[in-house]
């Protein structure tokens, strides 16, 4: 069977179960029947057999257990699946709710915004009535009090007056479609912060509501009824578990149905864990009005005083503060229509806890001698309690505690914080567990527990208490959202159809080691190596530059790159010149000349003076010409 034709079979088998509670006076969503069937097929005890084609008898069959599930008017675990159906139908994120909000409320405006845009008004009668289909869809826009009511649209008209008079309607017309609709959207923000202003000056504010005063009012009241209302159902749990607990321990013998009381118990859980989102909105948006009101006081002493007693102020100025004023009043309203929101799921979730209430009263419940702990009771009892890691029992186990783990108390615990070794060993019993005895991290999941002794049984065989709480939650298919289960449950292979003593035996998954291999950098990359960010190294870059400039290209070769490859340098040749200079001259010196004077002394009784006489001739002075005669005598 392909694809398409199981889907096809699977709506016809959802279409029948519907039309058949219908017939017996029940209206079930299809969303719930096929949750139902989803239930029923995964129950081991119905015995179905996805493996192959479904037969008309297996058809027949499914249709038959469903419908008897969904008839069952004292069913806990049917009002739980009802529960959670219709939280997930209807609750959402904070964005999303006011984003759906303001997607409602230009539906709604598409027709009045419509006619403005498309009109081709030319008389004056066309034109006066374009001007108030403006105002009304300003008013519409703004939620500032209804277009019916006279003084609120004379308000509106005049403000809108003063921003945008009906003489310019001309110009108006000649706008693209867009340009209408931006222009429509500006002068309904201006419009609403002229009337903010107003009615804080006491000048105006007809059809206005003070919402911060009423929020202040209503985020407390809201606050209070939640909490109420989540003590009230820890009142139901902390029975139930009490007794459960003795029950399974034979301190009480004779009582209700111990299954119906896990039911109940499980009903209860879940009411808890929605009413808890819940009040973390409710408080956030307590903490936003708060900012909100900061804001809206400061804007109005600032328009204060760019206005103040001037009879004219600079549209520049005072625009862009009128449209933040409405801004800010539009997130009032915001919160208004959260707060409206969480309101109403909250008293939507109600009904799906009175049938428990209803089964399980004062008077059935029998709790004399029973001791009824409290979540924060049972965490006190076992706050001295810490795994001890040397122990032969855990020390393989990999184990995390507050004071040696960062982040410790942000954990994402399994099963919701719920004791994982009493999940399993007491067949899907709900018990609190206390992470600061210790949290064992196993096969990337962290779990927790209520006992020491239970961390130290869970520690011995993992994996067998995991499938024990796999096959209650197949038995109460309700605990996959409870407890999160949809990771594991995605993997779980149908049961076949053979059975060996009486037990279900499950088709072996087959595994393979698979590898995939993507992109390090699936787009190119763009790093510029020679980016530089400090200014003194461009200009130490650029003197480099200016220096090369004036160098002649060299290269040298070192001992570790010698008999590697050849170098080869550019160099310009020598060139043969020559320079001429001046003619080579000399000049001649006079030659140095001593006499000696006295030398051969004047005799015994004369003694001997010597006289150094020089004779050299100063350069300075002209030579001087010897002549000598030499007579024939000599």
């Amino acid at each position: 069977m392909s694809r398409a034709q199981a889907e096809s079979v699977i709506k016809n088998i959802i279409r029948e179960i519907a039309q058949e509670c219908a017939s017996k006076g029940q209206a079930v969503s299809e969303t719930l029947v096929a949750f139902m069937v989803k239930a029923v097929v995964l129950d081991p005890a119905n015995e179905f057999n996805v493996d192959r084609t479904l037969t008309k008898d297996d058809v027949q069959k499914l249709i038959r257990l469903c419908v008897d599930r969904l008839m069952d008017s004292r069913s806990p675990a049917l009002d739980t699946v009802k529960m959670q159906v219709y939280f997930d139908m209807n609750y959402t994120t904070r964005a999303d709710f006011l984003d759906e909000h303001r997607r409602v409320l230009e539906s709604r405006l598409l027709p009045v915004i419509r006619e403005i845009t498309d009109s081709r008004a030319r008389t004056r009668e066309e034109l006066e009535s374009l001007y108030r289909k403006i105002v009304s869809a300003v008013l519409l826009r703004s939620g500032l009090g209804s277009p019916t009511d006279i003084a609120v649209v004379r308000e509106a008209t005049a403000a809108l007056q003063s921003v945008f008079p009906q003489t310019e309607l001309g110009t108006f017309m000649t706008l693209t479609k867009r340009e209408k609709e931006r222009q429509l959207t500006e002068l309904t923000m201006i419009v609403t912060g002229i009337r903010l202003f107003n009615k804080e000056c006491g000048k105006g504010g007809e059809g206005i509501d003070d919402l911060p005063a009423i929020l202040n009012e209503a985020v407390p009241a809201t606050t209070q009824s939640v909490d109420g209302e989540i003590q009230s159902t820890l009142r139901s749990a902390y029975k139930y578990t009490a007794i459960v607990e003795a029950m399974q321990k034979g301190q009480a013998k004779e009582g209700p149905s111990i299954q119906l009381l896990k039911e109940a118990l499980i009903n209860t859980r879940q009411h808890e864990t929605f009413l808890r989102i819940i009040l973390n909105d409710v408080i956030s948006c307590a903490h936003q009005v708060e900012v909100l009101e900061n804001q809206l006081a400061t804007r109005m002493e600032q328009l204060q005083a760019t206005v103040q007693s001037k009879t004219a102020v600079p549209t520049a100025q005072v625009y862009p503060q009128f449209i933040h004023l409405a801004q800010l009043w539009s997130s009032f309203q915001d919160e208004m229509v959260l707060l409206s929101v969480l309101s109403n799921i909250l008293a939507s979730l109600e009904p799906f806890t009175r049938g428990h209430k209803e089964l399980f009263s004062d008077d059935v419940l029998n709790i004399e001698g029973l001791t009824v702990k409290t979540d924060e009771e049972r965490i006190q009892e076992t706050a001295d309690q810490r795994v001890n890691t040397k122990d032969y029992q855990v020390e393989k186990k990999d184990w995390l505690f507050a004071d040696t783990t960062k982040n410790f108390s942000k954990l994402h615990l399994q099963y919701r914080g719920y004791c994982a070794y009493t999940l399993g060993k007491h067949d899907r019993l709900l018990v609190p567990a206390n992470p600061d005895i210790g949290v064992m991290r196993y096969r990337e999941h962290y779990y927790a527990f209520s006992s020491k002794e239970a961390a130290y049984e869970f520690a011995q065989n993992p994996q067998e208490i995991i499938t024990l709480v796999a096959e209650g939650a197949k038995r109460s298919p309700e605990l996959i959202q409870l407890l999160e289960l949809h990771t594991q449950f995605s993997t779980i292979t149908p049961y076949s159809q053979s059975r060996e003593a009486g037990k279900m035996i499950e088709k072996p998954v087959t595994k393979c080691d698979s590898a995939s291999q993507t992109d390090t950098h699936i787009l190119e990359s763009n790093i510029v190596k020679t980016y530089a960010w400090n200014e003194w190294e461009l200009r130490r870059k650029a003197i480099k530059l200016a220096n090369l400039r004036n160098k002649v290209t060299h290269a040298m070769q070192t001992n570790g790159s010698n008999m590697r490859r050849d170098n080869e340098t550019q160099v310009y040749l020598p060139k043969e010149q020559t320079t001429q200079t001046k003619m080579d001259n000399y000049s001649n010196v006079s030659k140095p000349q001593v006499f000696l004077e006295g030398m051969r002394g004047g005799g015994m009784s004369v003694p001997t003076v010597m006289n150094k006489v020089d004779l050299t001739v100063d350069v300075s002075e002209p030579p001087i010409v010897r002549q000598f005669y030499v007579s024939a005598e000599d």
